[in-house]
C-alpha cells in the first residue's frame, strides 16, 4: 500500500492538545478537512472521522488510506450535508464562512468539544487570507461560543510561518436549549 499522505502537513497543536479531551470511540467531525491532516490525526486517535470538503481529490486520497465517512460538498453554496446530525467534537482550522455559525454549532452535541483556529484580523501584513471576509474580528471566536464553556482561547501571531490567528477550545452545555438562561429578577 503506498502512502500518499507523506506530504500532509503536522496537525496544529491547537488541535492535537484538546484532541486529548476527546474520548476514544467519539464521533468528530473535521469541517473544511482539506488534505485531513486533522482527520488522519483523530482518527488514529481511535475517534470516529467524518470530514466534509469540496475538493474531491483531497477526499480521495483521504477515502484510498484512512477509515472515515468523507463528505464532498459545498457547504457555501450547497446544501448542508449534515442536516440533523450531532458530533462529540467539531474541528474547523483555517476557514471561515460566517454564515455557517448556526450549523457549526449546532452540529455539536451538548457536553461535546467545538475547536477551532483561523486566521484573525491583523493577517494581512503576514500574506494570505488578507480579506476581512476570511479573517476573524477581534475575540469574535468569543462571541461566537458566548454561553458555552470555554477551555481555551488565544488570539495573536504565531511564528514559522508568521500569521495571525485566534483559536478556542469550548464545550456546549449540556442543557436542553443552547439558549442562554432567563435571568432572575
Amino acid at each position: 500500500m503506498t502512502h500518499t499522505h507523506t506530504h500532509t502537513p503536522a496537525p496544529s497543536p491547537w488541535i492535537t492538545r484538546f484532541s486529548a479531551l476527546i474520548p476514544a470511540g467519539r464521533q468528530v467531525l473535521d469541517l473544511a478537512c482539506g488534505q485531513g491532516r486533522h482527520a488522519r490525526y483523530l482518527q488514529a486517535q481511535g475517534l470516529q472521522v467524518t470530514g466534509v470538503d469540496r475538493d474531491g481529490a483531497a477526499l480521495q486520497s483521504l477515502q484510498s488510506d484512512t477509515a472515515g465517512e468523507w463528505l464532498q460538498a459545498d457547504i457555501e453554496n450547497g446544501a448542508w450535508p449534515l442536516e440533523g446530525r450531532l458530533f462529540d467534537a467539531v474541528v474547523v482550522t483555517n476557514y471561515l464562512w460566517r454564515p455557517l455559525w448556526p450549523r457549526i454549532l449546532a452540529s455539536v452535541a451538548p457536553g461535546g468539544l467545538l475547536l477551532y483556529e483561523t486566521f484573525a484580523q491583523g493577517n494581512e501584513a503576514y500574506g494570505k487570507p488578507s480579506r476581512p471576509d476570511f479573517l476573524l474580528q477581534p475575540g469574535e471566536l468569543l462571541q461566537v461560543c458566548a454561553g458555552w464553556s470555554v477551555i481555551a482561547y488565544e488570539s495573536g501571531l504565531l511564528r514559522s510561518p508568521e500569521r495571525v490567528v485566534q483559536r478556542i477550545a469550548a464545550r456546549r452545555p449540556r442543557g436542553a436549549s443552547s439558549l442562554p438562561a432567563t435571568p432572575l429578577p
